[in-house]
């Protein structure tokens, strides 16, 4: 398996020499957090034998977002928390696209415009949910913003997963949509991408960027449903914090290019692309976010100020989320080479002066 690391370290200098005058800080930060990952040069924690006082310096995971290596434990826990406020209704996912014409202004004011496109999609969705007849109320949503295509080019949409109910706050009513003979119905898609498309350029105009002259009349809004909503949750979970790409779809680096597979959202096949080295890391690193940006959102009753409604319903409604949880998988013991005794961490966050640092084979892959 090649790793994401060494790709970086063998095509960074001409990344730079063709791509510096276009990089934030965020973006070198990040270059230089997932080079350095887990390797030599990161910061070491000090590891002792309760056994036999053995001692070792392991490097330390980098802890990026768009580190594959890493925050494995967190992805796990941003899941767990959300399969816990899954209550009994029919799931949809809901996608909302920002026009190609407009990626290059999202680009340049990311922070603003990605606030505006979580933000612009949930009023739609609130907004529908308050019109509906079978509803009249507040709905929840679990907002997962995402930049990339499955090619990995940049192409900023959202996804929300939305359970087909709602609470009447004033009333005190749980309501549900009603299953049909074609399934539950829940909004129709080409009045969503209308209604997202207006408060979508008002709010990029109230923000005070100015528009492209000429944007597309007719936007995309698709909505698909999704049963009870774990397995939607599971493909949102699987690209928050572990980056965009799995290292075992790096099949080759040689001759100063870099293919990876994706699978073709058409026709389903895998299939694979090949870029130039200094390409595939811009490629990489237009998905950095700002500093501070929250990626993932609950909205409505599903929000994290709502604990005491949610478990009101469930056990109002008789529903356990517990079955839904998947297994917690917990970190793997750190365990002494010589003896096999479990090895503790005495101190961390040390810069190593040693050449050479030696880890425990079954070390690797422990994010800390």
């Amino acid at each position: 398996m090649i790793r994401l690391g060494s790709v970086i370290a063998q095509f960074e200098a001409d990344f730079m020499t063709q791509f510096r005058h276009r990089l934030s800080f965020e973006q070198l930060r990040a270059l230089s957090a997932m080079r350095d990952c887990r390797s030599p040069a990161s910061p070491m924690m000090q590891l002792q034998c309760e056994g036999c006082d053995q001692q070792k310096l392991v490097p330390h995971s980098c802890g990026h977002r768009l580190c594959p290596h890493c925050q494995h434990h967190e992805s796990q826990q941003w899941l767990e928390r959300q399969m816990l406020r899954l209550v009994p209704a029919d799931y949809f996912l809901l996608t909302f696209t920002l026009p190609a014409e407009l990626r290059g202004l999202a680009a340049a004011h990311a922070e603003v415009v990605f606030d505006c496109l979580i933000r612009c999609a949930w009023e739609t969705v609130h907004r529908f949910s308050q019109n509906d007849r079978q509803l009249q109320g507040k709905p929840g949503a679990i907002a997962v913003l995402h930049t990339h295509s499955r090619r990995l080019d940049f192409h900023p949409h959202v996804h929300l997963v939305v359970p087909a109910a709602a609470v009447d706050a004033a009333k005190q009513r749980w309501r549900r949509k009603r299953r049909g003979k074609n399934g539950t119905y829940l909004f129709n898609e080409k009045a969503m991408a209308k209604v997202f498309r207006a408060k979508m350029l008002a709010a990029i105009e109230a923000a005070g960027i100015c528009l492209p002259a000429r944007y597309p009349r007719e936007w995309v809004a698709h909505c698909q449903s999704v049963g009870s909503g774990e397995k939607a949750l599971i493909y949102l979970g699987r690209y928050l914090y572990r980056g965009i790409i799995r290292e075992p779809d790096l099949p080759a680096c040689e001759n100063g290019r870099v293919s990876f597979r994706y699978r073709n959202a058409t026709t389903g096949k895998v299939e694979k692309r090949s870029l130039a080295g200094a390409d595939f890391l811009w490629l990489l690193l237009q998905h950095v976010l700002p500093k501070g940006f929250r990626r993932a959102r609950n909205f409505g009753f599903l929000h994290a100020n709502c604990k005491r409604l949610i478990g009101l319903l469930h056990r109002l409604l008789k529903f356990d989320p517990s079955r839904f949880t998947p297994p917690r998988k917990e970190r793997p013991a750190m365990l002494c080479s010589c003896c096999g005794a479990l090895m503790a961490i005495v101190r961390t966050r040390i810069r190593s002066t040693s050449p050479a640092v030696v880890a425990a084979p079954s070390l690797v892959g422990v994010a800390i």
